[in-house]
């Protein structure tokens, strides 16, 4: 089958709807979002947090969220992606809160505002601790509601069309790389087919499921990121993966782990040994709001020093019914493993949280592929430089669906459909033995890349993840080439391809800078030697 659409999303969290909404308003085309399962189940719904957002002048200010940003962004933000995001801020919030978003206030009407991790004031909008899940849950009833919108729930984008599927060589030095719509495959038909567009936008979110424990859905395999390169499109700063110090230790829930938001340390809670000992004072004097690598990195040392898969979370001295107000699903999620966070403390232990770096997009959301737009975690702004700073993520993904929506309504009446484009070839065939590889090649990915590409990395460690990543991608391409494409062996191309490049990006810096930290270069850019 052959579908044409003006604008075509793959992805469907709060960047790809927020797009679709504005693009529908403006009735330039007819739109489709692309989701591989359903709206409900994007990275955005577990987003516990917020969003970061100057609203309280009286307090803060722009430079003050641009200056707390780059310093988290450890000085290699692109200032001017900085700035376009958190002057933005607030015209994005004021439009989500229009689309039936809705913020906790306090009883004059103003803004609940949370404080965390690295900012310098209170500014982090929320909805008690699933932020997330109510951004997405407005958004997708403004969507539904929308006739404009086409959703297919259920199809997973195999690869997006340039020239190379014309019979035309294409490489990284080719100039002028098209994309003229996706593969897509349907799961009613298991047929790959063709869906042409004049504009495609990826915001397929997240690629946390490339760690063996992740906050991020096992349906974060890094989709976007890896099709691009496989288009020879540009894709950078993928070494600088977040971890986020405090998913809750529970054996069993690894993807995604249980998410204890940084609002809670941002409450009072302080990090503990299990013995109830202290440990942040060792490490930095924001104790246990400091930023988020250095927590993580200090949990990582901790645990390592004692020999503890898991250090503690304690916010037993605050007060029982205002912890149980602040943090419902916490509460009643950690009761459910028969822990009382007011009473005891919570194991928590780092997880792969965020992507800093993705496809590299201008101001515009363009790729280096034309008419390819790119939003949202998949994509590499320069917002966040060599590390997030927390909540910041939401709103980047709002403001760049609306510049990206802009750019291209200017641009798409000179855009036509490809109609050259062949049809999807679909030999080959898949037999149940041939599903037991994928699923163990799947977990090998893993286990290499939390044992040799994680918190702390070393070259000995990079290298030997690079060799056996490389084994695994020869014996992936090999099978992808003799079976049916299907959503589990496309997957795992995906998160081979991811894990090579965070490897090989991250094989490429020779300082600790951000979220990468090696033994082999220990010294910071900013160092004396």
């Amino acid at each position: 089958m052959v579908f044409k659409y003006d604008f075509l999303i793959i992805g469907a969290g709060v960047a790809g709807m927020s797009y679709a909404l504005k693009i529908a308003r403006a009735h330039k085309g007819k739109v489709c979002i692309i989701c591989k399962t359903t709206l409900d189940e994007a990275n955005t719904y577990f987003a516990q947090g917020g969003v970061a957002s100057v609203t309280n002048t009286k307090i803060d200010n722009f430079d003050k969220h641009i200056e707390d940003t780059m310093i988290a962004g450890d000085y290699i933000s692109d200032r001017r992606a900085v700035e376009q995001v958190v002057r933005n801020a607030p015209g994005q919030i004021a439009e989500l809160v229009e689309w039936g978003v809705n913020f906790d206030r306090k009883a004059d009407g103003s803004f609940d505002l949370h404080r965390e991790g690295g900012h310098s004031e209170f500014r982090i909008l929320h909805h008690a601790d699933d932020t997330g899940a109510e951004i997405q849950r407005g958004l997708m009833h403004a969507v539904r509601s929308n006739p404009d919108i086409e959703i297919k729930e259920n199809h997973f984008a195999v690869e997006i069309i340039t020239q190379h599927h014309l019979g035309i060589t294409v490489t990284r030095r080719t100039p002028d790389i098209e994309c003229y719509g996706a593969y897509v495959l349907n799961p009613d038909t298991q047929k790959v087919d063709t869906y042409l567009s004049k504009v495609t936008l990826m915001c397929t979110g997240g690629c946390g499921a490339v760690y063996q424990t992740t906050t991020n859905p096992v349906i974060a395999t890094g989709d976007g990121e890896a099709m691009v390169y496989r288009a020879k499109g540009t894709v950078q700063d993928m070494e600088f993966v977040q971890f986020h110090p405090t998913a809750l230790y529970h054996p069993g829930e690894t993807h995604p782990a249980y998410l204890i938001t940084e609002a809670m340390r941002g409450y009072g809670g302080i990090l503990r040994l299990p013995t109830g000992e202290t440990f942040m004072e060792k490490y930095d004097e924001r104790l246990s709001l400091a930023p988020r690598d250095i927590v993580a990195r200090a949990i990582d040392k901790e645990m390592k020093i004692h020999g503890i898969d898991h250090v503690c979370l304690d916010v037993t001295h605050k007060d029982a019914e205002e912890t149980k107000h602040h943090f419902p699903n916490i509460y009643q999620k950690c009761l459910s493993i028969g822990i009382d966070i007011t009473k005891e403390y919570i194991p928590v232990r780092p997880a792969a949280h965020y992507m800093c770096g993705g496809i590299k997009v201008d101001l515009d959301g363009c790729s280096s592929i034309k008419r390819l737009y790119a939003i949202g975690e998949c994509s590499c702004t320069g917002l966040h430089g060599g590390n997030r700073l927390a909540s910041n993520s939401l709103i980047e993904a709002v403001v760049y669906a609306d510049t990206a929506a802009r750019h291209s309504m200017a641009h798409v009446d000179e855009y036509d459909f490809n109609t050259a484009v062949p049809e999807w070839n679909d030999e080959g065939t898949m037999t149940n033995e041939e599903q037991v590889l994928i699923t163990q090649s799947l977990k090998e990915v893993g286990q290499i890349m939390s044992n040799y590409v994680g918190i702390v990395r070393s070259d000995l460690r990079l290298k030997r993840a690079w060799d056996r990543l490389d084994l695994l991608y020869e014996e992936t391409e090999a099978l992808f080439k003799r079976v049916k494409a299907n959503r589990d062996i496309c997957e795992l191309r995906n998160v081979i391809n991811v894990g090579y490049l965070i490897t090989r990006q991250a094989i490429e810096r020779k300082e600790c800078r951000g979220l990468h930290f090696t033994t082999d270069y220990a010294h910071h850019a900013y160092d004396e030697n």
